[in-house]
């Protein structure tokens, strides 16, 4: 249901990016979500810090917040990375890492209901966040994605929800997957500990 984030003819746009510079986006308000990721085997990889838009995606961010206080996001995996793309995680239903249902992750969301789209103002660049969603724009829940190069053809179809402040060379360190399996990890790192400072 939300594996497929992206239709496969969009992302030809992305497969031949080049490695971008880590972006410059200056910590705002926050709350800020930081997630230590670690390597399938439980090593450590580093820390990833996003500052999450409140401003702009109000009812997304909460649910991140949410979530992410509740433990829900911890040992959840990144189930889907395509290099120049994005990094897609979240799937607190079926992604735990070494979990019975792991071969869905990506099918899922959290027991929480859907969230009607909050479209925006900012473009996904490297290092934006947005939600990732099924075909109803309004069918996002647990799910989103870390941008590792410029996907503007993303712009008002996707909410964005944050910005990386700290980790870009964790983030492009994540475990890319098959590009020929719409970038289905296999033994995929995963996030460890989620924490929320506000």
């Amino acid at each position: 249901m939300r594996k497929a984030l992206i239709p496969a003819a969009l992302l030809a746009a992305s497969a031949a990016q080049a490695q971008v510079p880590a972006p410059a986006h200056e910590d705002g308000p926050g709350p800020n979500m930081v997630i230590e990721v670690a390597a399938a085997d439980g090593t450590p990889k580093g820390t990833i810090t996003l500052d999450l838009l409140a401003d702009k995606a109000p009812n997304h961010v909460a649910r991140l917040v949410e979530l992410a206080k509740a433990g829900a996001y911890d040992g959840v995996v990144f189930h889907r990375v395509i290099d120049g793309f994005m990094a897609q995680t979240g799937d607190v239903e079926h992604g735990k890492q070494g979990g019975a249902s792991a071969a869905m992750a990506g099918m899922g969301g959290s027991d929480l209901p859907d969230l009607e789209a909050e479209f925006n103002d900012v473009s996904f660049q490297a290092g934006t966040v947005g939600m990732a969603r099924a075909q109803d724009p309004n069918s996002a829940n647990s799910q989103f994605f870390i941008d590792l190069a410029p996907a503007t053809f993303l712009d008002g179809q996707y909410t964005v929800v944050g910005q990386l402040v700290e980790g870009w060379d964790v983030l492009t360190q994540i475990k890319m997957g098959d590009a020929n399996a719409n970038g289905t990890v296999e033994a995929p790192d995963y996030m460890s500990k989620v924490t929320i400072v506000e």
